[in-house]
């Protein structure tokens, strides 16, 4: 099944079926595939074979693409404070206690 010969159009068809939504693609993506990987693609012929190329070409596109802004992370803001300034902090108020009680 592999080895088998099939359309450019039924090789995206069954990618898409067997893909999560993040990784579907269009026939732009595929052609720009095509273009970029010749080697790969030495005939008009498409094969279950270049799956894995294909894939590992989707993940590396640029962050600009929408199906890649599922994976973006945002950044945590930071709740607590460094122990430096916690430490100055409550150093500071004991310093203060000492003085009003002297």
């Amino acid at each position: 099944m592999l080895d088998t010969i099939i359309s450019k159009e039924q090789f995206l068809v069954e990618h898409n079926k067997l893909s999560p939504v993040n990784l579907q693609a269009t026939l732009g993506l595929l052609t720009q595939f095509q273009e970029e990987k010749r080697p790969l693609l030495k005939d008009a012929d498409w094969s279950f074979k270049l799956r894995i190329p294909f894939i590992s070409w989707l993940l590396m596109l640029p962050a600009l693409h929408p199906r890649e802004r599922v994976f973006t992370i945002k950044p945590k803001t930071q709740i607590y404070k460094s122990y430096p300034e916690t430490h100055n902090l409550r150093k500071n108020i004991y310093l203060k206690n000492i003085e009003e009680l002297n």
